[in-house]
């Protein structure tokens, strides 16, 4: 399949004089194809082509709306291998990962396309009205969510597919009935234009407006930048790293009308070895672990950077078993220059720290490769030095000897918000885990017991958010199908003749929806 570079702007392809091409990331080499730069002018096109569009597109039906995603859900399966190739080629995963990521991408789009239409992300209240009460009488009131508007969506680097042009943010925005204008990753824009056309061809087909999607490629921070700024976009989904998400946070909150930005951006992951589990199983876990440091070189946001444990023989047997397993990894290709180059800086500052010891380091590869490092510090050394609990994106991890439980949960107490923390424990470490929970929930979105924070079920209970700087938002997901709360708001209804009421909070309920009335659910049809 030929790519044209082009920027999708609604139904139109647009090129510029100004363009850019994709790196190989093995072979540092350039891909085939220029992408055109989109500039200033491309982004107000993009959004007013979505503010056209709102008003329209939020109100299609729940069937239309649903049909729209698993059609997007058929045509990125029907671009076959040259997805993959592609994906590949500008990200350096391997097929297999690819392969799994397709799948974790349609699949997201059809659990939204089932929500959609049961109805219930609606949330529809209803106080009837009581004329008879004293002393005073209550009016008809009736309560449903509608979308905020046109969202601005960032794709990420390292999930070129399941967080990208139709990513989790893509489908939970449409779902929601937001029309959405994506700024592609520049690291795979040859990928994205093939999602993109994907997208476009389903709003096509089912007659929808033109602007419910547009895609926008570039290399600048301006052009993210006057994406926020753009006062038609109501709300914008991120992932990436802090430093950009605190940006488009300044840029959203210094509009005339400020907006939410939903980004996640750092996360350590801290792993809780609890006494028993550790002195039952610590090889077991020592092989476990490195296992998770490295899947995909690292560069999961849940990626294990941190081992909190007491110190003694048992965390000594797992070291060990960890340092083996570090020994026996080979040296795994990033996701782009930029991000190999970032991670040796990293593991050079954690080198340099006079309180950190490495305990284990893989060989060195050549070129934007990542190899595995672990190092290790003391819980006092640790808590005197919050550069020691810095993010380095990729395989490295830091593991935090303790003296006892008491300063695991001062080590615990003294980090920053987290998107996951996980729990090693049998069950006579029950106790000590039952006085660390309330910390953990303090600082993290997710709790795990005997797992490993790599992986995230796309599901209806999954939380993939957390406390500040993990998201800048941590009431909500980006994950699961809870995700759909970040694109809507309440509006009620009082006193409206029922010939002007939305279908969803009629009277005699012609959607069948799951209603609260009178503080009571009722179910539909």
């Amino acid at each position: 399949m030929s790519l044209h570079g082009k920027l999708l702007i609604g139904s139109a392809r647009v090129a510029t004089d100004a363009t850019f091409a994709a790196i190989d990331p093995a072979t540092n080499g350039t891909l085939d194809t220029a992408f055109a730069q989109a500039g200033a002018d491309h982004v107000a096109q993009a959004c007013a082509l979505a503010a056209a569009a709102f008003d329209s597109f939020r109100e299609t039906s729940l069937e239309l709306r649903a049909s729209l995603l698993e059609k997007i859900a058929d045509n990125i399966l029907a671009i076959g291998d040259d997805l993959l190739v592609r994906a590949g080629a500008e990200s350096g995963l391997p097929r297999a990962r690819l392969e799994g990521e397709r799948g974790r991408t349609m699949g997201q789009l059809r659990l939204f396309a089932s929500v959609i239409r049961q109805g219930d992300w609606l949330g529809v209240r209803v106080d009837p009205a009581q004329p008879e009460r004293k002393p005073l009488p209550r009016a008809d009131l009736r309560l449903r969510h509608i979308p905020v508007g046109p969202v601005a969506v960032f794709g990420a680097s390292n999930f070129p597919l399941a967080f990208s042009v139709a990513g989790g943010d893509t489908a939970s925005a449409l779902a929601a009935g937001c029309p959405v204008v994506v700024k592609g990753h520049p690291a795979h824009p040859g990928t994205s234009e093939l999602v993109g056309e994907a997208i476009a061809a389903a709003v096509k087909e089912l007659g929808l407006p033109e602007g419910v999607f547009s895609l926008l490629s570039g290399t600048t921070n301006e052009l993210g930048g006057a994406l926020v700024a753009d006062p038609r976009i109501k709300a914008v989904g991120f992932t990436g790293s802090r430093a950009g998400g605190l940006a488009l946070v300044r840029i959203a909150q210094a509009r005339p009308e400020p907006i939410p930005v939903y980004a996640e951006m750092s996360s350590i992951n801290p792993v809780v070895l609890l006494p028993a589990a550790l002195k039952a199983r610590a090889e077991a876990l020592g092989q476990a672990f490195v296992g998770s440091l490295t899947m995909g070189a690292g560069q999961f946001c849940t990626n294990p950077g941190l081992i909190i444990a007491v110190d003694g023989p048992d965390l000594e047997r797992f070291i060990a078993a960890a340092t083996e397993a570090v020994g026996k990894t080979t040296p795994l290709v990033m996701l782009t220059p930029g991000i190999a180059k970032a991670y040796k800086q990293g593991v050079k500052a954690l080198a340099g720290s006079p309180s950190a010891t490495i305990l284990a380091q893989a060989a060195e590869g050549e070129g934007n490769v990542c190899s595995a490092v672990l190092f290790s510090v003391s819980a006092a050394d640790f808590l005197a030095d919050p550069a020691l609990a810095h993010e380095v994106f990729g395989s490295s991890s830091v593991i935090v000897r303790c003296p006892d439980v008491a300063a695991v949960k001062a080590v615990l107490e003294g980090l920053e918000g987290q998107l996951t923390a996980t729990l090693h424990l049998d069950e006579a470490d029950h106790d000590a885990a039952a006085s660390l929970i309330p910390t953990l929930e303090r600082r993290v979105g997710r709790i795990l017991a005997n797992a490993w924070p790599t992986g995230v079920e796309v599901c209806h209970a999954m939380v993939h958010g957390g406390p500040y700087p993990s998201t800048s938002d941590g009431r909500t997901t980006s994950v699961g199908t809870l995700a759909i709360d970040r694109f809507l708001r309440p509006v009620c209804y009082q006193d409206l003749p029922d010939a002007l009421l939305p279908a969803a909070v009629k009277h005699a309920n012609p959607l069948g929806l799951n209603r609260r009335v009178d503080g009571v659910v009722q179910p539909g049809k």
